[in-house]
C-alpha cells in the first residue's frame, strides 16, 4: 500500500487546475501552477543528492517558497522538518543537528540566523525567495531550469512525512513524527469535518505555515478540498480585515490574540467580510471574546484542541454538532479521548465522566515518537495513549473542556486553581480587553494567584487594581480570585501567537515593592 502527503497537492491540482490556489500580495498560482513548480522544486533537490527518506529543513516565512519546497521534499519522498521562523542560530543549528538534516531551504531574509546555524551543523543550504544575495544555490532559480519529476515517489503509510518539533516549554524542544498516514487522515478527516471545505471556500492565511496550526489545518486542508489561500506574510490586524474583504474570504483561522486584534481593527474599519465560520486554536478562547466576535462579524467560531503530537486536530465544536462555547468540543473521526489520572505514572487509570485528569488521546492522529528519544517516548505514549500534559473534562455529551496546562495550575495553599476558569470571569470586566492568569512565589502558601491585564484603553487609572480584585473576590471562591494585579502594554508572544505565560510568570516572580 502506497501513501504520500504530496497527493493532497497533486489530486487538486488534477481537478482544479486552473482554480487558484495561493494568493500572496500581488499573484495568484493556481493548483496546475503549484503542484508543477513543486514537482520542479523536487527534481531541483534530487539533483543535488536528495533522495526519499532524507530529512530537508525549511526556514522559510509564509509565501510561495514555503507550499513550493514543502510539497516539493514531500513528492521526492524526503521528510520535512518545518523550521520556526523566528528561533536564533543556536536554536536553529539544534534542530538541524537532531533531526540529522541533509538540507536547509532558507528564505533569503533569514539567512542571518539560518546560514550560521547550517554551517556549524554541517548543513547544506538552499535560499530560496527575494532578498539578499547569498554564495549558496538558489532553490527556486534551480527549480525554473529544472524538468519535474513525473509524480509523487511512491511511499507507505507508515513512513515520515514530517517532524514538527515541540515549543520547547519544558526543556529543548523535541521532533515530533509524524507520518504519511497520521497527516494525511487528519487533512481529510480535518477538510471533512469540523472545518467543512468546500471547493469555493477562501481562507485568510494569517497563520504561520512552519506552525502546525497554519500548515496542516490551514494551507494542506485548504488545498485538499481545492479551495483558495489568501496568505498574509504576518498578521496585523488592519490589513488582515481589507484582505478579507477584497477577497471575500469566507474561512477565518486563528489564535485568541488575533480575534481580539480583529475586534479592535472593527471598531476604527466598518467593512466586513462574508465570512462563513471561524476556527480558533493554539490556547482558551475566553467565552466574552468569542461572544463579541460572533457579534460583530456575523460568524460563528468554532473552538478546539490540538497538539503538535497529534498530527494536530483532537477535538472541535464542529459543524454537524450543538456548537458548545467554553468547551473544544467533540473528539474528530477516528480519535478517541479519555481522562486519565494525572498523577499516576506508567500507567492510564481513565476517570469517570465530569472528573478532572489529564487528557490522552489515540487514534490515527497520535505520533510515531519522538525522534532519537525512546524514553520520552515512553513517557508520552503509555497503554496506547498518548498523555497530553493537558488538564480537561468531559461532559455526558462528550464535548472537552480544557482546564488547562498540569504546568500551568497554580497550587495555592494546597487548593488547584485553574488559570483558565479565573481568566473567564476576568475576561468580563469592562476595563479588560486582554487578560493571563499565572502563579507567583508566595513565602506563605507556596503561590499566588497573579492576573495579568491589559485594558481596553491601556491605561492604568489609579485604584484599578484594587478593583479588579474586589470584583473577582464576588465572583470567585475565596482560593481563586487573584490578590495581585499587573498591568502591561502587551503579552509575549509565541510564534503561533500564543501568550507565553512562562515569560509572564519570570516577569512577576519577584515580590511586587512595597509603596
Amino acid at each position: 500500500m502506497t501513501l504520500s502527503v504530496a497527493a493532497v497537492l497533486a489530486e487538486s491540482a488534477a481537478r482544479r487546475t486552473g482554480h487558484p490556489a495561493v494568493v500572496f500580495g500581488e499573484r495568484s498560482m493556481s493548483y496546475g501552477e503549484l503542484w508543477l513548480r513543486s514537482r520542479q522544486y523536487a527534481a531541483a533537490l534530487r539533483a543535488h543528492g536528495i533522495t526519499s527518506g532524507d530529512r530537508v529543513a525549511l526556514l522559510l516565512p509564509n509565501g510561495f517558497e514555503f507550499p513550493l519546497a514543502y510539497f516539493g521534499a514531500l513528492a521526492l519522498g524526503a521528510v520535512v522538518v518545518p523550521v520556526n521562523a523566528l528561533l536564533k542560530a543556536a536554536e536553529i543549528e539544534h534542530v538541524l543537528t537532531d533531526s540529522g538534516a541533509v538540507a536547509l531551504v532558507c528564505g533569503t531574509d533569514l539567512l542571518t540566523e539560518g546560514a550560521p546555524a547550517a554551517e556549524a551543523a554541517g548543513v547544506r543550504v538552499f535560499t530560496a525567495g527575494p532578498g539578499q544575495e547569498h554564495d549558496a544555490p538558489r532553490l527556486d532559480v534551480l527549480a525554473g531550469r529544472t524538468a519535474p519529476i513525473a509524480g509523487c515517489v511512491p511511499m507507505r503509510p507508515d513512513d515520515l512525512a514530517v517532524v514538527l518539533y515541540t515549543s520547547g516549554t519544558t526543556g529543548r524542544p523535541k521532533g515530533a513524527m509524524l507520518t504519511q498516514l497520521n497527516l494525511t487522515m487528519n487533512i481529510q478527516v480535518g477538510m471533512e469535518s469540523p472545518f467543512a471545505f468546500r471547493p469555493e471556500d477562501v481562507l485568510l492565511g494569517c497563520l504561520p505555515l512552519f506552525h502546525t496550526f497554519g500548515q496542516i489545518c490551514g494551507m494542506s486542508t485548504c488545498f485538499r478540498a481545492g479551495a483558495t489561500m489568501v496568505l498574509m506574510d504576518r498578521f496585523e490586524s488592519a490589513r488582515a480585515l481589507d484582505l478579507m474583504v477584497r477577497h471575500t474570504c469566507t474561512v477565518l483561522m486563528g489564535v485568541p490574540t488575533m480575534f481580539l486584534a480583529l475586534l479592535e481593527a472593527a471598531a476604527h474599519d466598518a467593512r466586513r467580510p462574508p465570512l462563513d465560520r471561524a476556527f480558533s486554536g493554539g490556547s482558551a478562547l475566553p467565552v466574552p471574546i468569542l461572544e463579541e466576535f460572533q457579534k460583530t462579524y456575523d460568524c460563528l467560531i468554532y473552538e478546539g484542541y490540538g497538539l503538535t503530537e497529534t498530527s494536530p486536530v483532537v477535538a472541535y465544536n464542529q459543524p454537524a454538532w450543538p456548537c458548545k462555547p467554553g468547551t473544544v468540543g467533540r473528539p474528530v473521526w477516528g480519535v478517541e479521548v479519555g481522562i486519565a489520572r494525572a498523577e499516576t505514572v506508567g500507567r492510564i487509570e481513565l476517570l469517570p465522566e465530569g472528573a478532572v485528569g489529564e487528557i490522552v488521546v489515540r487514534g490515527h492522529n497520535v505520533m510515531a515518537g519522538y525522534l532519537g528519544r525512546p524514553e520520552e517516548t515512553a513517557e508520552a505514549i503509555v497503554d496506547g495513549w498518548l498523555r497530553t500534559g493537558d488538564l480537561g473534562v468531559q461532559d455526558t455529551d462528550g464535548y472537552l473542556s480544557v482546564v488547562d496546562r498540569k504546568k500551568d495550575m497554580v497550587v495555592r495553599g494546597g487548593y488547584n486553581v485553574y488559570p483558565r476558569e479565573v481568566e473567564e470571569v476576568l475576561a468580563r470586566h469592562p476595563a479588560i480587553a486582554q487578560v493571563a492568569v499565572i502563579g507567583v512565589p508566595d513565602a506563605v502558601r507556596g503561590e499566588e494567584v497573579c492576573a495579568v491585564v491589559r485594558t481596553r484603553d491601556r491605561t492604568r487609572p489609579a485604584g484599578l487594581d484594587e478593583e479588579i480584585v474586589a470584583w473577582a473576590r464576588q465572583r470567585l471562591a475565596a482560593y481563586k480570585y487573584p490578590r495581585r494585579v499587573e498591568f502591561v502594554d502587551a503579552f509575549p508572544l509565541g510564534p503561533s501567537g500564543k501568550v507565553l505565560k512562562r515569560e509572564l510568570a519570570a516577569r512577576f516572580a519577584a515580590p511586587r515593592p512595597a509603596g
